[in-house]
Order: structure tokens, then sequence, then C-alpha cells
């Protein structure tokens, strides 16, 4: 099986500092939808672990991230595209939860839902929790400069060492799949 784990926000739709609470305001950053699109015509299997705490926080309900992630469905059915499993943490930083990234309970669902070591998994964030917890599990960091990205490569630049930095989705998809 050929895995890859996306981070949603700042990967797949836009961002925000204000949180994403409902899916007005759930928007696909260029070209994401067509990148997942051509990772399942290629062959893979396609997951996202995205930390939701506005749940926690009170934002927005379980029902509404719902929705998001079933406009993210329709959205990319029109690109031929498809997620295969989506793990989620509803928890604040203070819940000191398991699964909120960077520790790394989300990816250890997703290779339990698979029943497949993330061993070398390519895991695509903009956040540096999101590599964190990627290096933890033995996956395979990528960092995309979208959403947060240029301030995870502001604040921790000695750190990324050996992480590939693209553009966005699209430019870290075109690069996996030129590796193939």
């Amino acid at each position: 099986m050929k895995l890859i784990i996306l981070d949603r926000d700042g990967v797949i739709n836009e961002d925000s500092d204000d949180y994403i609470k409902s899916p007005d305001e759930f928007v696909p950053l260029p070209g994401s939808l067509e990148a997942i699109a051509r990772l399942k015509a290629a062959g893979w299997t396609v997951a996202v672990a995205t930390n939701q705490s506005g749940i926690g926080r009170g934002y927005y309900d379980e029902a509404t991230l719902t929705a998001m992630h079933d406009k993210l469905s329709r959205l990319l059915a029109e690109h031929g595209g498809s997620i295969d499993y989506i793990a989620w943490c509803p928890h604040t930083p203070d819940d000191r939860c398991d699964c909120r990234k960077p520790r790394t309970g989300l990816y250890e669902r997703i290779a339990d839902h698979f029943s497949t070591p993330l061993i070398g998994v390519p895991v695509i964030g903009d956040s540096f929790r999101d590599l964190q917890a990627a290096r933890a599990v033995g996956a395979r960091p990528i960092l995309v400069r979208s959403g947060k990205g240029e301030r995870t490569l502001a604040a921790h630049a000695d750190e990324l060492d050996g992480i590939p930095v693209h553009a966005d989705l699209a430019a870290a998809v075109s690069a996996l799949l030129n590796e193939e």
C-alpha cells in the first residue's frame, strides 16, 4: 500500500488563526484538490490527520466538522479524488491528550486503521508539530510553505535539516510522483 498522510488546514484548505469554523470558511487551497486526485489516480491511499481544537474550545461542534469534511469529499469527487480516512483530535493543548500533534496518536490511529507501519510514509504538513509527530513514528516529514509553513521555516530552520520543503501540496505531490 502506498500511504500518504496530509495535514488539513494550511495544506488542503486555507488556514486561519481564528480557526476554520464552518463549511463556508472551508476553502481549498489552489491546486490541492487536483493534487489529491493525482495521488488517488497513481494508486495512493490518502489519510488526513488534523488537530481540531476549535471543538474543544467551543468554536464549533462535531456535526460542523463532519459538514466541513463532507464538503471536502464533494469537492474532491468533482476532481476524481477522495480521502480514504480522516483522523482528528478535538482536544485543546491543555487537555494533554495523546492524539494532538505533536503527539503521535492521530498517526497511530491511521496506522491501526490501515494495519500498516508508518516507517517511511510521507507526511505533508505546514506546522512544526506535524513534522515532529511524523519523525516520532518513523514517517517521512515534508513541509509546505502554504498555511503556517513560512512561519515554521522562520522559527525552526535549524531543526528542518533534511526535510523537503515545497511551495504547496501540489508541488509536494508532483515531487513524490516524480520519484515513482
